[in-house]
């Protein structure tokens, strides 16, 4: 049911009226994934910040990506968990933005930031003895410094011109949360400037940031040919297995997110779950591959495992005794 209202300052989200079968069973799936994806990407940060081997470039730039997906879901999952609970669908004109430009600054950041990373693994593979030469301390600062900003920069455009529009239409957003899309979709004013800015602005941030991670891979693959060992291959490709996995991962949920075309067979319920693949799923699949593939990052787990089983195990003691 549309809600119309010309002086309200709320935004209303969609709710799981339509599916309401799964309901209860979505909610609990919802909070389950949330925790663990904070639990998964917390102990990456933990494992990065406490094994010195792991001070390196790549796993410094792993970092800054677990901190994106803790950051994605907390904008959204939180709010959503809320509405579905209470039924009260509502977030502020404020919320509403903040959520938005959070959402759009975490996902161009992230663009950028995978970029960079095929970039580091392009200098590793391509020039290895040059790498601690290129990508220094200060470069990679730097490096990730610019991707932050440019992602929030790039946000700010589109928040600012997206509620600069006037909204006299219904204020019901048709997602789950605040995105620049349906948000624009309530506008009864020209979405001429604020339709633009998504076409031209972001994309011009997501091809050059596909072009530098694709030209980057052409190389880093011509490279691994050459190498006349396939003991050499493996190794080189090793090094860049997880990061492929997760562009491939990103760049999949985003186009299956936004591009993929409306399906007849689905309810528009069902489509909106499906709408939430990046936001949600993105972000507790991206642990999962590193540690998986990365025998650095899962020596170094194991290694926090022991030491918090050893340091329990002494608390227990000294509690006996």
């Amino acid at each position: 049911m549309d809600i119309y209202n010309l002086t309200t300052t709320d935004f209303f989200l969609l709710g799981l009226s339509d599916l309401a079968e799964v309901r209860y069973p979505f909610i609990v799936a919802l909070a389950v994934i949330y925790q663990v994806t904070l639990l998964a990407n917390g102990a990456i940060l933990l494992a990065i910040g406490t094994e010195k081997k792991l001070h390196t470039p790549m796993y410094y730039f792993l970092a800054n990506l677990s901190l994106l997906d803790i950051f994605c879901p907390s904008v959204t999952v939180p709010k959503m968990l809320d509405n579905f609970l209470t039924e009260k669908q509502s977030i502020s004109f404020v919320g509403c933005a903040l959520q938005l430009y959070f959402l759009v600054a975490l996902a161009g950041t992230e663009v950028l930031l995978l970029a960079i990373m095929a970039y580091d693994r392009y200098v590793a593979i391509c020039f290895p003895l040059r790498y601690t030469l290129i990508m220094t301390k200060v470069r990679c600062a730097q490096l990730t410094t610019g991707t932050w900003a440019a992602g929030f920069l790039h946000s700010l455009l589109h928040t600012v011109f997206t509620f600069r529009l006037s909204f006299c239409k219904s204020h019901q957003v048709n997602q789950y949360y605040c995105d620049v899309p349906p948000v624009v979709a309530l506008s009864c004013s020209s979405t001429y400037m604020a339709e633009m800015l998504v076409l031209v602005v972001g994309g011009i941030l997501a091809i050059t940031a596909f072009l530098i991670t694709f030209i980057s891979y052409i190389y880093i693959i011509s490279t691994i040919l050459k190498i006349p060992s396939s003991e050499g291959k493996r190794k080189a490709f090793s090094t860049c297995a997880s990061h492929l996995l997760v562009v491939s991962l990103f760049y999949g949920t985003i186009i299956f997110t936004y591009i993929r075309p409306s399906s007849s067979k689905h309810s528009p319920g069902r489509d909106r779950l499906i709408s939430m693949l990046y936001a949600i799923f993105t972000p507790i699949l991206n642990p999962i591959i590193y540690s998986l593939r990365n025998t650095e990052v899962k020596e170094a787990l194991k290694r926090l495992y022991v030491i918090k089983h050893d340091y329990s195990k002494r608390n227990i003691d000294k509690a006996l005794i």
